[in-house]
C-alpha cells in the first residue's frame, strides 16, 4: 500500500532554512534509522515472548520495557522524516530493504543470549548514529544532528543496562 503526501496542499513550500536536496540526504539517514529502530523493536518483542530460564520474569519485564521505550524512538524518527518534508517508510518491505541489523527467527533461548544479541544490534545503532550526525551537520540541519544526539544517548543508557547483565 503506497500514500501519496501532498506537501503544499497551501500552496506553501516547506521553508525550514534547508535546502530540499539536504533535507533528502538527512530524510534518507533517517530511514535507515527508522528500519533499524523497527527491527530492533521487532527483536526485543521478540526476546520478550521467547525468554526461557529461571530469570524469566525478570528478563521478561525487562525486555517489556525496553520494547515500549523503542516504540517512543520509532515515532519520533518517523516524525522527525515528515518533519524535512517526506513520507515514511511504513511496510515491512521497505524496513527489511533498509536496515542495516540482521534479524533472526523465533526461537526460545535463555536470557543471556538475547541480551548479547540486543545489545550488539544496540551498539551498531549507536555508530550508525555517531556517522548520521556528521551527514546532519554536513547538510546544515543542526535539529536532527541534536536529534541523534539525544537518540543515540538512549542507546548507550539501554546498551549500558544489557552490559551489565553480561558481567
Amino acid at each position: 500500500m503506497e500514500f501519496e503526501i501532498e506537501l503544499n496542499n497551501n500552496n506553501k513550500q516547506l521553508d525550514i532554512g534547508i535546502k530540499e536536496e539536504s533535507r533528502r540526504n538527512v530524510a534518507e539517514v533517517l530511514k535507515t534509522l527508522l528500519a533499524n529502530e523497527f527491527t530492533l523493536s521487532l527483536k526485543t518483542k521478540g526476546a520478550h515472548w521467547n525468554v526461557v530460564g529461571a530469570d524469566f520474569v525478570d528478563k521478561h519485564q525487562l525486555f517489556e520495557s525496553q520494547y515500549e521505550e523503542l516504540s517512543v524512538i520509532i515515532d519520533d524518527v518517523a516524525e522527525r522524516i515528515r518533519q524535512l518534508g517526506f513520507a515514511t517508510p511504513v511496510s515491512m518491505a521497505e524496513f527489511s530493504s533498509l536496515t542495516t541489523l540482521k534479524e533472526k527467527n523465533g526461537e526460545l533461548i535463555k536470557s543471556l543470549k538475547l541480551i548479547e544479541c540486543l545489545l550488539e544490534d544496540h551498539e551498531e545503532i549507536i555508530r550508525f548514529l555517531r556517522k548520521s550526525i556528521d551527514v546532519a551537520e554536513r547538510n546544515g540541519d543542526d535539529g536532527t544532528a541534536d536529534f541523534f544526539i539525544a537518540t543515540m544517548q538512549q542507546h548507550e543508557k539501554t546498551a549500558w543496562f544489557l552490559r551489565s547483565h553480561l558481567i
